[in-house]
């Protein structure tokens, strides 16, 4: 995943920020994990919370954070800083390792983004010769 094919925003999540990145490349989503990790375990250090989760599923073997990217993103100062990247498999993979009551929502919203971004990409003729439902 590189920086030239893709295309940052922020998304929302209960009205909590997420910054994300479309790879066009692969046609996929990349969400920051130390804005899931906040969300989802309302830590006051996420980063910290994060850097000891990725220690103890490393340590683990777990293959999931190894296979997850840097990307630069734009961080709360404004500043453009490395930030770890994961798909949406991964962040399942990740979010499974994190006791959260907001887990199952998350989940949901997840699917619905990546939802979003497939009806957004459709052609309508396509859909009306193909009978696709958006």
């Amino acid at each position: 995943m590189g920086n030239n094919n893709s295309q940052e925003s922020l998304q929302l999540f209960e009205d909590q920020p997420v910054r994300t990145a479309w790879d066009e490349e692969h046609e996929e989503w990349y969400f920051s994990i130390v804005d899931v990790v906040g969300i989802l375990t309302e830590s006051k250090d996420p980063t910290a919370y994060w850097r000891k989760l990725k220690k103890r599923l490393k340590e683990e073997g777990n293959e999931t954070v190894t296979n997850c990217h840097g990307l630069k993103m734009k961080a709360a100062d404004g500043k453009r800083r490395l930030t770890d990247v994961g798909n949406t498999e991964q962040l399942l993979r990740i979010i499974q390792s994190i006791p959260s009551k907001k887990a199952e929502p998350f989940k949901m919203w997840l699917a619905e983004v990546g939802r979003e971004r497939i009806e957004e990409t459709l052609d309508p003729e396509l859909i009306a010769v193909g009978g696709i439902q958006p």
